[in-house]
């Protein structure tokens, strides 16, 4: 990356976040300031004069709203004369339904990855919620699109903060984070099977393992409305585990989801910083920075 002809563009709620990834990086940065009318719409100011290569940074939790902000930014980065946007976004909204299931359905991650492949030259993201598509890039068909994972960091964060750990992943879905998570320093895991019964009720089969007494440690990708970790940290009381805490990649928790895992005796609730929040503790601005070096070179003048 060079200084001389890129730029960070952070968003209000994810200013501290661009402001680490800036100086890891090396690469100067600006917030864009918004303005919200009363009717809705925004206005979004950029930095009056642009270099040829602009990254904005944003996170797409709470994805409708910020969608429409991002590609405004984005075009009007295209207007201010850039001749490459990136985006860097840790959290990536719209990738989990990949198929109709019912007919009529919309294949969201079809409609938002075109219209991110529309905006965007190239693409960085943590930890991509991917299913049946393989490749970042088939889901978002930018110039070049990287899907990092965050197991690096994480695992350093355990080995830093819990003693003797039991790495547990809640369902099927989250053993390749807990399987590359334990592979570093050969941590004892093992992941449980969930039963689905609805958006907001599953049931929990634990695996075959020595609990007691064991500092276990949930992890996953995702924390949405909490509810397969609360039923995870219920179905671990009777076996008397000495501690019992939460580490995700993306922190939603939505609702009372903060309350409902501490009633289920977690005791700490920790997540990486892809989305702002009170339980984040791993920084992943080395880990962008690093990958944001792959990306093919920028145009360097216009």
């Amino acid at each position: 990356m060079n200084p001389d002809n890129t730029i960070l563009l952070g968003f209000p709620e994810y200013r501290q976040q661009t402001a680490n990834l800036a100086e890891k990086s090396g690469l100067p940065w600006k917030c864009i300031d918004i303005h919200d009318f009363p009717d809705g719409e925004s206005r979004l100011t950029l930095p009056a004069s642009l270099p040829a290569h602009v990254i904005l940074c944003r996170s797409l939790d709470h994805p409708n709203a910020r969608l429409t902000e991002l590609l405004l930014a984005a075009g009007g980065a295209r207007q201010g004369g850039a001749a490459t946007v990136s985006l860097v976004a840790p959290y990536l909204c719209y990738m989990r339904q990949d198929k109709a299931f019912h007919p009529g359905e919309v294949v969201s991650q079809k409609v938002i990855g075109r219209l991110l492949a529309g905006a965007f030259d190239n693409l960085l993201t943590v930890d991509a919620h991917l299913h049946r598509v393989r490749h970042l890039q088939d889901a978002v068909p930018v110039r070049c699109a990287i899907n990092v994972t965050a197991t690096d960091p994480m695992a350093h964060f355990i080995r830093q903060h819990v003693v003797d750990p039991f790495l547990l992943g809640p369902d099927a879905e989250s053993e390749q984070w807990v399987r590359a998570i334990a592979a570093h320093d050969e941590m004892d895991f093992g992941v449980a099977r969930k039963q689905r019964l609805g958006d907001r009720q599953v049931k929990i089969h634990l695996p075959e393992a020595a609990f007691f007494g064991r500092n276990i440690v949930l992890v996953d990708d995702v924390a949405s409305t909490g509810r397969t970790l609360y039923e995870t940290a219920r179905a671990l009381q009777p076996h008397s585990p000495a501690s019992i805490s939460v580490l995700v990649t993306h922190a939603l928790f939505v609702g009372d989801a903060l309350a409902m895992l501490q009633q289920a005796g977690v005791s700490n609730i920790w997540s990486c910083d892809a989305v702002p929040h009170a339980s984040n503790v791993v920084s992943l601005a080395s880990l962008l920075a690093q990958n944001m070096e792959t990306w093919p070179a920028a145009v360097a003048t216009l």
